[in-house]
């Protein structure tokens, strides 16, 4: 009788399929653990403050103390909020609690006495037992909650020292030294993520580098002109447009300053708003009741002229207001809103690391981070390798993919993970009959809207699609014009030039900007039922065959067409049976918008080559991870398969995206469910068989190939590297897959966890699956990171945000404070059910 190890799915046996190789992987082994057991403490600070920095300066107050020898000479760690964790029991009494008075150094003389003491309660939580770990690893236990509390305390002993000397956001440190600035007032600094990883009989160390965005440190002054793209400030001298000023006071807001204007006594404050009137003009009653403004009175007790009088005050208090000039921002305050198109650019330029880059700043991360003379991790006998694991991978046969028999070799596999158009005819061609377009972008003529119509319809023709109509309708239009009636225009014209139901309509667009794209697709999605196809007029101007080869791909799929698929001999588990395979993801608004909805969408295949994909989208409370309305998101799609294919699906292989380890039981318990109560409605005895994968892209693990014969020409793992032992899981089913072929950076594999498989898939049968799957992504000729059902889902679910009336794109600090969850769930409108049996989302 075998251990009931998890309620999840244990690997059925390592993979044995594809080419073995050996890659370096950004895991640092740990070579020994505490021996003893670990003895855990619940630990209470109450203070002035409840800040994690003010937290750690208490902590460090109460260390060096010898935590007033209640330590007797040992070293006890501490997670910057509730847990402390100790090699050898605290001498706390027999009550196993203690309370302990601090008073902290270098309290500012303005405050009053007392107002910098806090007081630490410590009380005994358990002992944590080591062999259970031990056992766990070895695949001869569970993962209990002694085990998870274990391995949080191995993640608190390898931060403990960094958490001391750098900027820590999440498991991750920043460092200011390689800095670099952001447009509108933000900069990028460099870090070090590092988590306490169990894997195959051992504890790994993930080490990896991460990058993040922070407000400029600085004069208050420099940084406004920075966020308002201001040249000087003197551009600023006739005051800030409100509407600006109101943008700013959002980026402002809770930021800490330091104050100079009294010399040295640098206190710091949080700001709280801005005033809507300028230095000379805010005015307040002295302490003799005399009314003037703040420029004056600054002039008068402190002999400070001001040098921008014309900017607004600080408040940071409701009566307590300070010029601009005299505040200058704190460094190390992360960026917590939503970074614009070009801060986003940057960031990228700055993350993007050949994998040679990565893996030598990841090896300095070693030693940044103190694993090598670290006491604490001496005390508690804790030692890691220095060098990064090399471990075994395989690289996957790559599938053949097939065209229309009449392309030059039909059927071919891809070298390189990449191939395209030329001599190739899509697989099943759609027909272009009742068609128009819209130019939107007022500086292009007539005749290059013409010009580029033609060059568009031949390479239709020549990749296979049936044009009928080449010389549709084309208006011009108003990009802040009423676009509804605009588009109603466009399609009343393609309907009756062609004297048939139309099919697309094509927008030239100005620029790459949000508004007028989000409103085409409001319209085109949720009010006229129509596929659109966006173009930016720079391409329209000088048409290449590669884009109109490009946009050709994704008009074939929104008129129903097959651009290519794989060779049934890839896909057996696919042919054998009626198999549906869905992707599902949960998008969240942005990071401080507590009122817009999440986003659930699903994506599901309608046809025996898993190519052609319906949606479904539900919008749901603000940040919920689980799919509340899966069950009738499930029944929808079965019910189009059926339509589409005259039958049931007998197998649904379910790709689950955006789940995090700490929600894999609560999402298998809720989903599963689901979707088995899905089935159940359209008929009690329909039982089809279900297998439940997370696709997980967003983590850490970097691979990096030892030999140059196993590299591609960016230096990365070849397509299809898959590693199923060392690094993962003790003895559950999950795998890294690198399916792609690197284009720029170190290539990011994603990691797939099975939580239910009725299936009985193998190793190889499941990995090789979704590898070859990831070659039929219809819009680009490459095998893309992530199994494309999920890569749908995630789009479906970007595009759902447009289909609200009235929202505000034009400003991306804009929250939504003026309506509840429930009211923006109701104002977002419907595909248009005949839209969603085609992939109009391409």
């Amino acid at each position: 009788m075998s251990l009931n190890l998890t309620d999840l799915v244990k690997r059925p046996g390592a993979g044995k399929a594809g080419k073995s190789v050996r890659v370096r992987a950004n895991f640092f082994e740990v070579t020994t653990l505490p021996a003893q057991n670990i003895h855990h403490y619940d630990i209470t600070i109450d203070g002035p403050s409840s800040s994690l920095e003010f937290y750690r300066k208490v902590w460090k107050a109460f260390e060096t103390t010898d935590g007033q020898g209640s330590f007797n000479g040992y070293k006890a760690i501490f997670d910057g909020r509730k847990n402390i964790f100790s090699s050898k029991p605290l001498k706390l009494g027999e009550a196993q609690a203690s309370q302990y008075e601090i008073a902290l150094p270098n309290a500012a003389p303005s405050k009053k006495a007392g107002s910098n003491n806090a007081t630490i309660r410590i009380k005994r939580a358990g002992e944590i037992n080591m062999t259970e770990l031990h056992l766990f690893l070895k695949g001869k236990a569970a993962c209990t909650t002694n085990c998870l509390t274990a391995i949080m305390a191995l993640d608190i002993l390898i931060r403990h020292v960094p958490s001391t000397m750098y900027t820590s956001v999440g498991r991750s440190f920043y460092i200011p030294n390689d800095k670099q600035q952001l447009p509108n007032g933000a900069e990028v600094w460099q870090g070090y993520y590092q988590s306490a990883r169990p894997t195959c009989g051992k504890m790994m160390i993930n080490l990896d580098v991460s990058a993040t965005a922070f407000n400029e440190s600085g004069p208050l002054p420099n940084v406004v002109s920075k966020i308002l793209n201001r040249r000087s400030l003197d551009d600023l001298r006739r005051g800030i447009p409100k509407l600006e000023l109101n943008k700013l006071e959002k980026i402002l807001k809770s930021l800490k300053v330091y104050i100079t204007h009294r010399g040295e006594r640098k206190n710091v404050y949080k700001i709280k708003k801005l005033t809507p009137t300028s230095a000379e003009k805010t005015m307040f009653k002295n302490e003799s009741g005399t009314e003037l403004s703040v420029a004056t009175y600054f002039s008068q007790k402190y002999n400070k002229r001001l040098h921008y009088p014309f900017l607004p005050c600080v408040a940071v208090k409701d009566d307590v207001f300070f010029p601009m000039e005299v505040c200058e921002v704190v460094e190390g305050q992360r960026l917590t809103k939503k970074l614009n198109e070009k801060q986003t650019a940057d960031m990228i330029k700055f993350t993007c690391q050949k994998p040679n880059v990565r893996a030598n700043k990841i090896n300095q991360g070693f030693s940044l981070l103190q694993y090598k003379d670290n006491e604490y991790m001496k005390q508690f006998g804790m030692n890691v390798k220095p060098e990064m694991a090399i471990v075994n991978a395989r690289v996957l046969p790559t599938p053949k993919i097939s065209y229309h028999r009449s392309s030059q070799g039909a059927d071919f596999a891809p070298q390189a993970g990449a191939w395209n158009l030329r001599g190739k005819k899509l697989s099943q061609g759609a027909s272009l009959n009742s068609w128009s377009v819209v130019n939107f972008a007022g500086g292009i003529p007539s005749q290059a809207v013409q010009r580029f119509v033609r060059e568009l319809c031949q390479s239709f023709i020549e990749t296979g699609m049936n044009v009928t109509n080449r010389n549709p309708p084309t208006i011009n239009a108003d990009p802040q014009g009423n676009i509804e009636n605009t588009l109603k225009e466009a399609w009343l014209k393609a309907g009756n030039t062609a004297k048939a139901k139309p099919q697309i309509i094509f927008c030239i667009l100005p620029n790459t900007g949000t508004p007028l794209y989000a409103e085409i697709k409001r319209i085109s999605d949720t009010v006229l039922g129509v596929a659109t196809q966006c173009v930016q007029s720079k391409h329209v101007h000088d048409a290449k065959k590669q884009y109109c080869a490009n946009v050709c791909l994704k008009v074939n799929m929104k008129l129903g067409g097959t651009n290519w698929t794989l060779m049934p001999a890839n896909m057996p588990f696919i042919t054998q049976k009626p198999t549906i395979i869905i992707g599902a993801d949960v998008t969240h608004p942005a990071p401080g918008d507590f009122n817009r909805p999440s986003i659930a969408a699903i994506a599901a295949s309608m046809d025996a080559r898993a190519v052609k994909y319906t949606s479904v989208i539900s919008p749901q409370k603000n940040r919920t991870e689980i799919i509340s309305n899966l069950a009738n998101m499930i029944k929808d799609v079965l019910k189009t398969f059926y339509q589409a294919c005259g039958q049931k699906p007998a197998r649904i292989l379910f790709y689950r995206d955006g789940v995090s380890e700490g929600q894999f039981k609560q999402v298998m318990d809720s989903e599963v469910a689901a979707i088995r109560a899905a089935c159940a409605s359209l008929d009690k005895s329909y039982k089809p068989t279900l297998t439940f994968v997370v696709v997980q892209k967003r983590n850490h693990a970097r691979f990096f190939p030892i030999e140059t014969r196993d590299a591609d020409r960016t230096g990365n793992c070849m397509p299809g590297t898959v590693i199923d032992t060392d690094i993962v899981h003790p003895f559950e089913f999950d795998f890294y897959l690198q399916a792609h072929a690197g284009l720029q950076g170190t290539s990011r594999p994603t990691h797939y966890h099975v939580l239910h498989d009725d299936n009985k898939f193998t190793s190889d049968s499941l990995q090789e699956l979704t590898y070859n799957l990831c070659y039929t992504f219809a819009r680009a000729t490459r095998s893309v990171s992530i199994v494309p059902a999920a890569y749908y889902a995630d789009i479906i679910a970007g595009r759902a945000r447009f289909h609200r009336k009235g929202e505000n794109w034009s400003d991306t600090d804009a929250t939504s404070e003026s309506l509840d969850t429930e009211s923006h769930i109701a104002s977002f409108a419907s595909v248009i059910p005949e839209l969603r049996k085609v992939t109009y989302f391409m």
